[in-house]
């Protein structure tokens, strides 16, 4: 249940704070005083679009935040904690509130919180779409269009777990068929491909390429080619180290002199003696460099052959790389990635008939799932249609007829029926569905939209409204102007299925079950309407003048007693003694309604 609603600086509003409770709550006041904007206030906790043009003017953040208590109903209460706890977003110091909060900037940045905790704007959506429904002024269009009565009548027959079964098929179903489309290419193209992939396949794996190879042989490369002057180089160098040139004694003699007396200094002085075995180790290190040097000069060997293989496999290595990748681990990535497109092309037609018998047994679940759903569809649209017209019973539409059409259209290559027959299907089912009514007597059930008056649209709306919102289990259900084209004479009855939509009923969905409990928001012009409420607002547009600038606010009063007594004559436009007789009477009424609701209860 909505228990507080803070708004602060949204559209004309500065400051605002609502305190809702259990019941109906009615809304009242002039036309542009700013009912509408709360409702749009909350319709952003619900992830409504917020743009700039939200923040009231002279101020940098609109704030909304909205408190709630969990539902009495274990279930639903049970779901919202699981939800919660997905997200790890539940407050063990408060378990029983949840509040949810949305900052919308000048800079246009949204910052979206539940309990506290920074969330995305989609998991603080999927969260109040938990808690609240908004049922809007343009919801009336919406029922027209054919297209949303299927989903209108699966949540009201509670078939949305079932439909969600056949939904997973259908998207397994778009896989295999996107599959057996590339398979079923034209003959010539996959036989084309074979061709290259075979040859691909080939050329990389006779190559044999080792990782680090092409280094190697790069390196291998410049030795060959330049085994003369590297052997000159090598010689001359181990010359001077070991034998001396001309003569110049070798670097071995004449440091191996400098190390005999550094050795004779270091008697002399034992401190020297580290200094003395440095020496001898650098003596032993020119050694072991002069015998590197003439290994390396016997090893190199000028060999124009082995330059040939070499040279013939960097040119072998460099080709493939401009075709199949920089490296020689791309290039047998390329090949492995080959291999397996041509191990599959190669099974194409073994792979293409398990496809199609992969095919064939979706449709035959799709067909299973769908003639269930429809089956229940039928069902439950009688039963939709009962309730319907004795909701438009009540509300002087007595003659009015609602129907459910549940139509199939057959399709050559369409889900296949438990009897055979081949139907057309999307993620919804088998079925199309529309609602129908016939508004006076003799007249056949036709399209809502082809039929109705806008009165009787609005009573329409109305009835199917009530009766789908008894099977919603979001505990609070707001309604934005329900009374749109509906008359006085109407009001009360409108009123009374308000206030039954808060439990004080007996009625029990189609599988026998209680219907849920609900709060109420309503905002409503009919004074017949706001008198079922349990408490009473008062939404009012003031302009005040601040430092000589004319500022517009709007301010919310609770009514109670004289002041809602008063508020009701001037909706009814009749302040005066008759006016406030009439007021008494319709309150006088709503209370004996009530009570006797409560009695039944």
């Amino acid at each position: 249940m909505l228990t507080e609603l803070r708004i602060r600086n949204f559209a004309i509003i500065d400051q605002l704070f609502l305190t809702f409770g259990p019941g109906l709550n009615i809304l009242t006041g002039e036309t542009g005083a700013g009912k509408s904007i709360i409702i749009d206030a909350v319709g952003l906790l619900l992830g409504d679009r917020a743009t700039s043009d939200s923040v009231r003017s002279g101020t940098d953040t609109a704030e909304i935040e909205a408190t709630f208590t969990l539902p009495d109903d274990a279930e639903r209460a049970g779901e919202l904690r699981a939800l919660l706890d997905a997200q790890a977003l539940d407050d063990p110091d408060n378990p029983e509130w949840i509040v949810l909060s949305r900052e919308v900037r000048l800079n246009g940045r949204n910052v979206c919180r539940v309990n506290g905790r920074a969330v995305s704007l989609q998991i603080l959506s999927d969260v109040a779409a938990a808690l609240i429904d908004i049922h809007g002024q343009g919801e009336h269009l919406g029922l027209l269009k054919p297209r949303t009565h299927v989903h209108l009548l699966d949540r009201y027959a509670g078939l949305l777990p079932l439909r969600e079964q056949l939904a997973r098929r259908v998207t397994e179903l778009r896989r295999v068929r996107d599959e057996l489309k590339r398979l079923r290419q034209d003959a010539r193209t996959i036989a084309q491909r074979l061709d290259l992939l075979s040859f691909q396949v080939e050329e990389i794996v006779t190559a044999q390429l080792r990782h680090g190879e092409d280094v190697e042989l790069e390196s291998e490369r410049r030795r060959l080619s330049n085994a003369e002057a590297l052997t000159t180089l090598a010689q001359a160098a181990a010359t001077i180290l070991s034998q001396g040139d001309g003569e110049l004694p070798s670097a071995v003699d004449m440091v191996s002199e400098a190390v005999g007396r550094v050795e004779k200094l270091a008697r002399i002085d034992p401190d020297l003696q580290a200094t003395a075995d440095e020496a001898q180790a650098l003596l032993e290190q020119l050694g072991d460099l002069a015998r590197t040097l003439y290994d390396y000069a016997d090893e190199l060997e000028y060999n124009p052959e082995r330059l040939l293989e070499v040279e013939e496999r960097v040119e072998l290595i460099a080709n493939l790389k401009r075709k199949y990748g920089d490296t020689i681990e791309q290039i047998n990535a390329y090949g492995a990635r080959a291999q397996a497109e041509l191990e599959e092309l190669s099974n194409w037609e073994v792979k293409t008939a398990d496809l199609e018998r992969q095919e064939e047994q979706l449709l035959r679940q799709i067909g299973t799932l769908g003639a269930e759903l429809s089956d229940k569809r039928r069902h439950a649209g009688q039963e939709l249609a009962r309730q319907v017209e004795m909701e438009l019973a009540d509300l002087k539409m007595s003659r009015a007829r609602f129907g459910v059409d549940v139509q199939q259209t057959p399709r050559e290559d369409g889900a296949i029926l438990p009897d055979g027959r081949r139907v057309a299907f999307d993620a919804t089912g088998i079925d199309q569905v529309e609602f129908l009514i016939s508004a006076n007597p003799g007249e056949p059930l036709k399209p809502m939209a082809r039929v109705a008056s806008g009165g009787e649209t609005a009573r329409l709306m109305l009835a199917l409204k009530s009766t789908l919102a008894h099977a919603d289990a979001t505990p609070t259900l707001i309604f934005d102007e329900i009374d749109q084209g509906i008359g006085g004479r109407v009001g009360a009855i409108v009123g009374q299925k308000l206030w039954g939509l808060t439990g004080l009923h007996t009625e029990t969905t189609p599988a026998g079950h209680p219907l849920p409990s609900h709060q109420v928001l309503c905002i409503t012009h009919l004074p017949q309407l706001a008198v079922f409420g349990d408490l009473h607002f008062t939404v009012t547009k003031h302009v005040l003048d601040t430092d000589g600038e004319e500022r517009t606010r709007t301010v919310v009063r609770a009514l109670d007693g004289e002041a809602r007594v008063q508020e009701l004559m001037q909706m009814l436009g009749a302040v005066s003694d008759a006016g406030r007789r009439s007021v008494e009477e319709m309150i006088g009424e709503v209370v004996k309604v009530k009570q006797g609701a409560l009695k039944l209860a």
